[in-house]
C-alpha cells in the first residue's frame, strides 16, 4: 500500500528540515487529528468539496499517519491487513452486508 519510495521521500523531506525532533508519537497523533479536521472542513457546508483541496488535506493526514507508523516501528501495510482480519471476524458478511450497525448490535 505505502510504497517504500514514498516513505523514503517523506523521511528525506523531514530530515532536510530537521523536523524529526518534533515528531513524538503524541505530536504526530495530534497532527493527524488536526489535519483530519481540515479535511472534514472541506465538506463543512456541503458535499461538493474542492477536490484539489480534499486531496491536499488527505495527503497531510496520510503523511502524518506514515510518520507515526514509522516512529512506533509499525509497518503500515501490515497493521492495516491485521486490522482487516480482525474486522472480518467482527463483521461477518452474512450479518453485516448492507448494514452500518456496530458489531455488537449485529
Amino acid at each position: 500500500m505505502v510504497d517504500k519510495s514514498v516513505r523514503d521521500e517523506i523521511a528525506s523531506f523531514m530530515a532536510e528540515r530537521d523536523w524529526a525532533q518534533f515528531h513524538s508519537p503524541e505530536n504526530l497523533a495530534k497532527s493527524i487529528v488536526i489535519e483530519s479536521g481540515e479535511l472534514l472542513e472541506c465538506f463543512q457546508w456541503n458535499d461538493d468539496a474542492d477536490s484539489a483541496r480534499v486531496r491536499d488535506e488527505l495527503a497531510d493526514v496520510l503523511t502524518y499517519c506514515i510518520l507515526l507508523a514509522d516512529r512506533i516501528g509499525a509497518d503500515p501495510d501490515q497493521i492495516v491487513l491485521e486490522k482487516l482480519a480482525k474486522s472480518r471476524e467482527k463483521y461477518p458478511i452474512e450479518k453485516s452486508r448492507g448494514r452500518s450497525a456496530k458489531y455488537d448490535a449485529l
